[in-house]
């Protein structure tokens, strides 16, 4: 569904990608991690194309997107759910899901999409007249997803929903992830929480400095001691810590 070969971007003179190369089928869920400054974000904005890309090829369902602006990559099929939530805080939730159906016509799907994801999330059709910037950290999580989903993408680039959130809502979030991939939406995932990253994906991928350095099974990737010791042991010990 998604190819990407050899790609390069970053901001300025400053290259951060160095020649990415990964791909992602249809109904796949790829997990990309990697510590702070790896260009796991870059990597998601070069796609959707807030990031222009200096070098290399995005292919999406064979189609060249690499030089495509983002309102024609969400129209291909794309959306990005960004890093931070970034949602209309002065917007009710309701204005928010709208917003993301905006090169939508279909008034009718669009309202009945609307219901569906206050089914997914209760939350939010409790809260649907209320200002987005007055929900907790984890009720925005749920709105920057839900807004992303209004696009009806065939491809999901998450980056890093469990940022800032308590572990119950961190579950939370993760069963809903799992849930839109049971019903066949791809996803690309960043994510900090390497173990939940490696536990609901197939595959994954790991980014050092710009590149791509290793990529397997992610049931295999969990049980590897070199992840084990660069990016579980931290949170491992902070799981003893809140048992």
């Amino acid at each position: 569904m998604l190819e990407v070969k050899d790609l390069r971007s970053g901001y300025g003179k400053i290259n951060v990608l160095q020649d990415v190369t990964l791909r992602v089928d249809a109904g796949e869920m790829l997990a990309v991690i990697g510590a702070n400054g790896a260009g796991k974000t870059t990597l998601l904005k070069t796609i959707s194309g807030v990031i222009k890309a200096t070098g290399g090829e995005i292919r999406f369902e064979n189609r060249d997107i690499t030089r495509m602006v983002p309102e024609k990559i969400v129209a291909a099929g794309i959306a990005h759910v960004p890093e931070g939530r970034r949602v209309f805080a002065k917007a009710t939730v309701a204005t928010n899901l709208e917003m993301g159906a905006f090169l939508r016509k279909d008034k009718i799907g669009i309202k009945q999409d609307m219901e569906k994801f206050y089914q997914i999330f209760p939350i939010l059709g409790d809260r649907q007249n209320q200002l987005a910037g007055t929900l907790s950290g984890g009720e925005q999580q749920m709105l920057a997803i839900a807004r992303g989903l209004m696009a009806r993408p065939r491809l999901l680039l998450l980056d890093e929903p469990s940022m800032g959130l308590a572990p119950v809502l961190v579950n939370e979030i993760m069963r809903v992830i799992l849930q839109l991939h049971q019903e066949g939406i791809a996803i690309l995932l960043v994510e900090q929480n390497v173990k939940k990253a490696l536990t609901i994906t197939q595959r994954a991928c790991v980014m050092e400095l710009g590149k791509i350095v290793l990529e397997g099974r992610s049931c295999e990737l969990l049980h590897s001691d070199q992840i084990r010791k660069c990016y579980l042991g931290e949170h491992e010990e902070n799981e003893r810590r809140q048992a």
